[in-house]
C-alpha cells in the first residue's frame, strides 16, 4: 500500500513539474536573441526600448511593426492587435511571442510600462547588461 502511494505521488509530482516547465516563459534581451541564445520553437519574452521612429502600422489598423532595442542590438517585432495605451517610442516594453524563420519576433502580447519612472525589471536589467558589455568592447578614445 505504501509503495502504491509513493508511486502515485511520484506520478503526480512528475505531471505537475512537466506542466509547470511547459508554461515557463523566459526573458531574453535583443542582444541574446541576435546571438542565438533564445529558443527557436518556444514562446519567450523580449524586452528593451521601442526604438524611436520605428513604429509603423499596416492599412488594416491592427497590425503594428516596431523595433525593440537594448541599445546594442535591435529586433524587429510584428504585433497584430491593439497596443497598450502607454506604448510609446523610446519607452520600455516587453513582448511575448516567437521568433520567425526570418528573424522577426512575432508577438502575441505586448506589455508597456505603467508610468514615467517604471521599466519592467527584466528590460531594465537587459539594458544595463547590454550597456556594460558595449563599454567593455569599445576602447577609450585615444587608446587602442
Amino acid at each position: 500500500m505504501i509503495a502504491v502511494v509513493v508511486v502515485a505521488l511520484g506520478v503526480v509530482a512528475a505531471l505537475v513539474l512537466n506542466a509547470f516547465r511547459s508554461n515557463l516563459v523566459f526573458f531574453f534581451s535583443p542582444t541574446q536573441v541576435v546571438n542565438g541564445e533564445s529558443p527557436h520553437e518556444r514562446t519567450f519574452r523580449i524586452g528593451g526600448l521601442v526604438e524611436k521612429g520605428s513604429l509603423s502600422r499596416e492599412a488594416d489598423g491592427v497590425t503594428a511593426h516596431f523595433r525593440v532595442t537594448d541599445t546594442v542590438k535591435t529586433i524587429p517585432v510584428t504585433y497584430k492587435g491593439l497596443l497598450p495605451d502607454l506604448f510609446k517610442e523610446g519607452k520600455g516594453v516587453v513582448a511575448e511571442g516567437r521568433l520567425s524563420s526570418s528573424g522577426e519576433f512575432v508577438a502575441s502580447q505586448v506589455l508597456a510600462k505603467h508610468d514615467e519612472n517604471y521599466m519592467p525589471p527584466e528590460a531594465a536589467s537587459a539594458l544595463e547588461q547590454a550597456q556594460k558589455a558595449q563599454k567593455t568592447l569599445v576602447p577609450p578614445q585615444g587608446k587602442q
